[in-house]
């Protein structure tokens, strides 16, 4: 069955694809739809909801979206919802991922407590007034300097204590069965089943 993803990032729609199965994610570009949603909600549920709902809107047909980022407690919980965005000027392209991650190591410079966790809030739309909702989270340490080749973002720089090394390191099976996506995405599977099974 066919579901669109009210983004335009592939690498969310990969991983999506390999936790939603017997699901085919699209991208709205394949509606010949330009999507574009400005995110301004408080917190990653009300951008997560505002992204589905502006999709909905223009598909009429079940949408999928889901806000994410990275969450800091000693930096006062930066990057937080600006996470694509940390660290760029308004008005300018946002960084590229590395100097995100280089931009976050600097702040974190001589900071003892490097305690950080990914947040996931997906948004499910499937009629006007059916809308399903779950959030979930991946925590772990910031790492001192980045490794790894994998994933994207700031997983180089997100250390996995009990794994040793970073979400950068990760298979992409390990990451998406523990990761914020991950699990977020295991719990609308459920969700997703529950509706095809009692339409």
């Amino acid at each position: 069955m066919n579901m669109f993803v009210a983004t335009n990032n592939m690498h969310k729609v990969r991983e999506l694809s390999a936790i939603l199965t017997g699901w085919e994610l699209k991208l709205p570009a394949e509606a010949g739809i330009r999507f574009e949603h400005e995110e301004i909600g408080s917190s990653f549920m009300e951008n997560a909801l505002g992204k589905a709902q502006a999709l909905f809107t223009q598909l009429k047909k079940p949408v999928i979206a889901d806000d994410s980022g990275l969450v800091v407690p000693a930096l006062g919980g930066e990057p937080g919802i600006y996470s694509a965005r940390y660290g760029s000027r308004p008005g300018e392209a946002n960084m590229e991922a590395a100097e995100r991650n280089n931009y976050l190591l600097h702040k974190m410079q001589g900071v003892q407590e490097r305690r950080g966790f990914f947040v996931c809030c997906m948004a499910l739309i499937v009629g006007e007034e059916r809308i399903f909702t779950v959030q979930e989270i991946f925590p772990g340490e910031i790492a001192e300097a980045p490794s790894g080749e994998g994933g994207f973002g700031y997983d180089p720089i997100f250390f996995l204590p009990e794994y040793g090394k970073t979400a950068a390191q990760l298979s992409d099976d390990e990451k998406n069965r523990i990761s914020h996506r991950g699990r977020a995405g295991m719990r609308m599977a459920a969700i997703l089943d529950s509706l095809r099974n009692n339409a």
